[in-house]
């Protein structure tokens, strides 16, 4: 799948209030992290339970087990089988679903506040008890591998994936999170059970409760699901950090089309080093928006791109920094030479005011959407409990991103902008 261009978290303003944490944080007994934001006006409760275990956690040659194995948990249980899932929370007008990214499974519900047992029911069943029948694995790695062959078809996301295995060489977050058709092809049943057994446990899950649920009755309705959950003896497997790779490279892959995707890409910083904050505002300059420099130059003054973006992605072991066009395969030069400028430019020069307040501007405007339903609000703190951010992340980030200046920009460019420290990409016909 492309990689989604996702705005997490952007926050700006004077330093704040001492305000009211996002949610009710404690530890159960058996190791599970529960996280409640009691929102009264809302009849609506989403329940998230987030385990961390991940594609990052996939064997070598057992790419996309993970993916397998979320995909599978609302297939059948110990009590019910799929269809009987989906007829209960269908019936109730609620939802149930699950899947995985690259650090977890995660298994959401979305119900009445009156349907709210049922609901958590269902939820510790998919979680505690999947069977993974034999149909329904088949059935679901032949959708995985369609999937997949659509994907080899998608120029952005082979040039996304191209780019993963340069930028993030020798760790897991190279491979796909859905895996390749060679790995695949190899799963089994049991493959998934034992990925199951071995990962999914309390320790290691995190579970928020968010709408009109008070804590006392969230802690009561979940210690009695998943209360007697037991915690095995060992550890939680560990992830080590994305390590520096070798020397930036460029990869062409091949394809007969009229236009080509360029992808330049190389690791950056994650929300806990303090150049996070300066870079994130400086990406926006340079490529967050239709106001950016690289939209300015690339597509309003020459016409020559169809998108033209740059993000910073952060994930819990590593962090990324894209930067992306579309264009006419006869433009790709002169495109890649825009790029390096305009990259380069961003390490010789501070950002004017007006640049600066702009994306200030956009990054604050953008934040309540993070936050508008209960669903968000439980996929938020879920979040940042998982990356060890803090209940508290949002104002420390509004605070810090409220300090950045222009001084600031310029002084973090020439680690992140300089455009030979970039993998790069381009998918299409050679001009």
């Amino acid at each position: 799948m492309v990689w989604a261009i996702v705005l997490l978290l952007f926050l700006l303003g004077a330093t704040p209030v001492a305000a009211a944490p996002l949610a009710h944080r404690e530890v159960l007994p058996n190791g599970i992290v529960l996280l409640v934001a009691e929102r009264p006006a809302v009849p609506i409760v989403a329940v998230r339970v987030l385990i961390r275990a991940g594609a990052v956690l996939d064997p070598h040659d057992r790419a996309g087990l993970a993916n397998l194995t979320g995909a599978l948990l609302t297939r059948g249980t110990v009590k019910r089988t799929g269809p009987e899932l989906d007829s209960a929370i269908e019936f109730v007008g609620g939802s149930l679903e699950a899947g995985a990214s690259r650090d977890s499974l995660a298994a959401s519900l979305r119900v009445l506040k009156k349907d709210l047992a049922l609901g958590l029911d269902l939820l510790s069943e998919v979680v505690l008890s999947p069977t993974f029948p034999e149909a329904e694995v088949q059935r679901k790695l032949a959708e995985i591998q369609a999937s997949i062959k659509r994907a080899d078809e998608d120029p952005p996301t082979v040039a996304a994936r191209a780019l993963a295995r340069l930028v993030f060489p020798n760790h897991p977050y190279g491979t796909p999170v859905e895996g390749t058709r060679e790995s695949v092809a190899r799963l089994t049943r049991d493959d998934v059970v034992k990925f199951h057994r071995e990962h999914v446990r309390p320790d290691a899950a995190i579970v928020a409760v968010v709408g009109a649920v008070t804590v006392a009755e969230a802690r009561r309705e979940v210690l009695a699901r998943f209360g007697a959950w037991p915690r095995p003896a060992g550890a939680p497997a560990r992830v080590p950090e994305a390590a520096p790779g070798p020397p930036p490279r460029e990869e062409a892959v091949a394809r007969d089309l009229t236009q080509s995707t360029i992808m330049l890409g190389r690791q950056a910083v994650r929300q806990t080093n303090p150049d996070y904050f300066p870079l994130v505002v400086a990406s926006y300059v340079l490529g967050g928006g239709s106001a950016s420099r690289l939209y300015a130059r690339v597509r309003e003054e020459g016409g020559l791109a169809y998108t033209v973006y740059s993000y910073v992605s952060p994930s819990k072991y590593g962090s990324a920094f894209i930067v992306s066009a579309q264009t006419r395969t006869a433009e790709v030069p002169r495109v890649k030479a825009i790029v390096r400028e305009e990259l380069l430019r961003m390490t010789r020069a501070p950002v004017t005011d007006a640049e600066l307040s702009l994306a200030k501007s956009y990054l604050i405007g953008s934040f309540p959407l993070r936050l508008d339903t209960s669903g968000k609000v439980a996929d938020f703190v879920g979040a940042i409990e998982e990356l060890g951010l803090g209940l508290d992340y949002a104002d420390r980030y509004k605070e810090r991103v409220g300090r950045v200046t222009a001084q600031d920009v310029l002084r973090v460019a020439p680690k992140y902008f300089d455009p030979d420290a970039f993998n790069r990409v381009v998918v299409g016909k050679a001009p």
